[in-house]
């Protein structure tokens, strides 16, 4: 252990919950915030130094991490699926998992995530973007196709989702309006 103060923060969206543990004293010190690396890392520059500061992976990203290692507060972000809660411990609050957080790191039990540059981020995001948008397209194939079959209508082509294919769907005509509109939305979509 190289740090004389370990920090927990249970990070959301809009807020963050810290609670400091001071290895020398046992002191625990707790801090809320809003969503703000420059006042947590104000508030920690004030502890017993040097301090490391731990928080887990989640929704948040890494952004929180690059933020706070810019402003001198080491910090690394945990593998939220190694940590090993105690058996019963199933009330969860902002502070009791800041202060947990901060034990785990006193006593060197956090398995840290790779943290991605923010060019790899990037290419993350776009690899989901990509997966997403394929998956919504199956998904309006798939929704088409079943709205057609429950009223009879089966392609007799060779292949779906071919140019003869898209032309037949676009000749297909139906009795009423709120039906060729769910034709229409699916096309679009």
């Amino acid at each position: 252990m190289n740090h004389s103060t370990s920090i927990g923060l249970d990070v959301h969206a809009r807020s963050i919950a810290a609670s400091a543990l001071v290895h020398e004293t046992g002191e625990v010190v707790r801090a809320s915030f809003g969503y703000d690396p420059a006042a947590v890392a104000a508030w920690a520059a004030a502890l017993p130094q040097p301090c490391r500061a731990v928080y887990e992976s989640g929704p948040t990203g890494f952004d929180l991490k690059r933020s706070l290692d810019a402003l001198g507060l080491p910090t690394a972000v945990g593998a939220v699926s190694k940590m090993l809660r105690p058996s019963g411990d199933r009330v969860k609050t902002d502070r009791r998992d800041a202060d947990f957080l901060a034990r785990m790191l006193a006593v060197g039990n956090v398995v840290e995530c790779f943290c991605p540059t923010p060019e790899q981020e990037a290419a993350r995001d776009l690899a989901r973007a990509r997966a997403d948008a394929r998956e919504d397209l199956m998904r309006a194939r798939n929704l088409l196709s079943k709205m057609l079959l429950r009223k009879g209508i089966v392609y007799q082509g060779r292949s779906a989702w071919t140019k003869a294919h898209r032309d037949w769907l676009r000749a297909v005509e139906l009795p009423l309006a709120s039906e060729r509109l769910v034709l229409s939305e699916y096309l679009q979509q």
